[in-house]
């Protein structure tokens, strides 16, 4: 059975639906069922949440909410690490996102310094096994395709790759960082305008190593960002 729980993610109840909210908990877990959550995971659904998790038995697995509709998430806040750390009673923690492992936030990198054994899963391993093997003994020609918004979150890959690669791709909105490098009118379009040096000094690397960089010559102008998708493919 599924179960879905909404009630108040406020703070400082009363005592009496704290407690009913621990019991609600607990009893989801002991009869096997399947908690859903629709709310925050503050106040009482968090204290469902808590309290489902510590009435788990081996082999019990419980998916929680999104990490990111806490504030201090991305701020990597040492009080909400240790409140994730709290949920695997301070024991193992294991991190298989590998495509969020280079954010320094509570899930990823907090919660690994409150626990005794942190460790990383399947899945992680294959990416740092396939990846690691890819760039340290490279098939010639070496290419690689790098995109994303911003310049920052790829600063030690990019550097890394200029001694290895024989091409660099470069795509996304961090294109728009390197045109601007180069001189080119970017609009308003995403820019990183504290990376332009750095980009410059990329491209001047890349020269100086004989490593190609090959960013966007055509792209799609428009007068403002238009957050609505359309297929760009048939539908069948």
């Amino acid at each position: 059975m599924k179960i879905c729980v909404f009630c108040s993610s406020s703070d400082n109840l009363d005592a009496k639906y704290v407690d009913a909210a621990k019991a609600l908990g607990k009893t989801i877990a002991a009869r096997g069922h399947e908690l859903v959550f629709g709310g925050y995971d503050k106040g009482l659904m968090g204290d469902v949440a808590k309290a489902a998790v510590a009435a788990m038995k081996d082999g019990d697995v419980v998916l929680l909410q999104n990490t990111r509709y806490r504030a201090e998430e991305t701020k990597n806040g040492e009080a909400f690490s240790k409140e994730l750390a709290e949920l695997c009673d301070g024991q193992v923690f294991v991190n298989d996102a590998f495509g969020a492992a280079h954010r320094a936030h509570c899930s990823t990198v907090g919660v690994a310094s409150f626990v005794k054994e942190a460790a990383v899963g399947y899945l992680m391993g294959k990416e740092l096994k396939y990846r690691g093997n890819a760039v340290n003994d490279p098939a010639r020609l070496f290419v690689t395709i790098l995109g994303g918004a911003k310049v920052a979150d790829k600063l030690n890959v990019i550097e890394n790759l200029l001694s290895k690669a024989d091409t660099l791709i470069i795509g996304g909105g961090m294109a728009y960082t390197f045109l601007a490098a180069k001189g080119y009118g970017v609009g308003t379009s995403l820019l990183d305008n504290e990376k332009i040096d750095y980009c410059k000094e990329m491209l001047k690397k890349a020269d100086e190593k004989g490593v190609k960089i090959l960013l966007p010559i055509d792209c799609t102008i428009a007068k403002s960002f238009f957050s609505k998708c359309r297929w760009c493919f048939p539908r069948r």
